[in-house]
């Protein structure tokens, strides 16, 4: 009879390469296996919008589909395209570029890990503020490089600084990634603050990864300092951007990263290998984005301002504490004063709030103080997870008390 027990992994199956970190399922996955036996769960975990990718830009894919846009393209992106992205970048306030030094890659996820296999070495130490994007990391491990993590602090307004930076700088220091604004802090580091961390990169010698992918989504009049604009930047700058979050195309799977030539030519070479090209029919779609209206961008901003307010009200009335976001569509609050850490409250939280947000942890803070909260539901849905989310907070003082 055979057994109902769960049958044990050959030897062959747990042999991974040293480069494979994590062989864990994460707390990422607890929480949505939890979710999974649960009705009515507010999600607001994902960094995916809830909007609809607009009318314009669909029908675009449409058409392209319907003239038979279903095969390979150049392995840089069709030149209409890149064509457009050097234009958006300088009409956006970057640098100058030509289109061959441009790239599309399926989605910005592949640009950034182009990037770490091109340009890190074993043992090269690569500089990631904290907390930041965890992919970063992922990425970082599999070319076998160094992760070396820079502290930022609420009371900072979670902006990397270059005094934080010069802190951790060695003779193997390779690459100074800049996320902003942030995912998960949703802060914009102030073009002051760029200034100085780009004078470090340049003393230094280091490369940068410019991840402005947000840079559209601003509030409070916040500004995105354009990294490869500044003097001295463009020749050691890989700026990646995309089309997921601001035009709500995250499924289309399309992103690009813009650097000199010397950098992008053999860097094509490795995206040809991993994805030979990104989809045809979501360059078009792409292409619609840049050249066609923009006040779809803008009404998407005006929502998830909405919302960011919301929020962070409803926080206000909590008593937790955050450092007010004015970039992306994240707030990140600290919910250590329930007396639990991140983790175990995102746990209760869906447990008996039936709210779902992910801890500081999954994004390589230093502390298991913080959540990422994703405000990416509808405004009443937001509202009524922020009202759960209170009544948890409550009980949980309560017990304490």
């Amino acid at each position: 009879m055979m057994s109902a027990m769960t049958p044990t992994p050959s030897r062959a199956a747990t042999r991974f390469a040293d480069r494979v970190k994590i062989k864990q399922s994460s707390v990422r996955t607890r929480m949505l296996d939890i979710a999974a036996k649960l009705t009515d769960v507010i999600a607001l975990g994902r960094g995916d919008p809830d909007l609809d990718t607009p009318a314009h830009i669909v029908e675009a894919g449409r058409a392209a589909l319907a003239k038979g846009a279903t095969h390979y393209t150049h392995p840089l992106g069709m030149p209409e395209l890149r064509k457009a992205i050097c234009e958006a970048i300088k009409r956006d306030g970057g640098a100058e570029y030509f289109p061959d030094e441009i790239v599309v890659t399926a989605g910005a996820q592949e640009s950034m890990f182009v990037a770490m296999l091109a340009l890190v070495s074993p043992g090269d130490e690569v500089i990631i503020p904290s907390p930041g994007y965890n992919s970063y990391h992922q990425a970082v491990e599999l070319a076998e490089g160094k992760i070396v993590t820079v502290p930022t602090y609420e009371k900072d307004g979670f902006a990397l600084t270059a005094d934080e930076v010069a802190k951790v700088l060695t003779p193997n220091s390779r690459i100074l990634c800049l996320i902003n604004p942030s995912n998960p802090t949703g802060m914009v580091i102030p073009p002051s603050e760029i200034d100085k961390l780009c004078a470090l990169a340049i003393e230094h010698d280091l490369i940068v990864i410019s991840d402005e992918i947000y840079a559209k989504l601003t509030y409070d009049n916040a500004r995105v300092q354009r990294v490869a604009a500044l003097p001295g930047m463009r020749e050691r700058t890989i700026t990646i951007d995309g089309f997921s979050k601001a035009y709500s195309m995250t499924g289309w799977r399309v992103g690009y990263f813009a650097a000199p030539k010397s950098f992008t030519t053999p860097m094509a070479e490795i995206h040809h290998g991993l994805a030979i090209c990104a989809p045809a029919v979501s360059q078009h779609a792409a292409l619609a984005a840049l050249t066609g209206p923009q006040d779809c961008v803008e009404e998407s901003r005006r929502l998830y301002d909405e919302r960011r307010k919301l929020m962070c009200a409803a926080l206000d009335r909590m008593g937790l504490s955050y450092a007010r976001p004015n970039g992306a569509f994240y707030v990140y609050a600290n919910v250590s004063s329930t007396g639990l850490s991140a983790s175990d409250f995102c746990i209760r939280l869906l447990e008996e709030g039936k709210v779902m947000m992910f801890p500081g942890s999954l994004f390589g803070d230093h502390c298991d103080d913080y959540v990422r909260i994703s405000l990416l539901q509808p405004l009443a849905k937001v509202e009524e997870a922020a009202a759960r989310m209170e009544k948890v907070v409550k009980a949980l003082r309560a017990a304490r008390a």
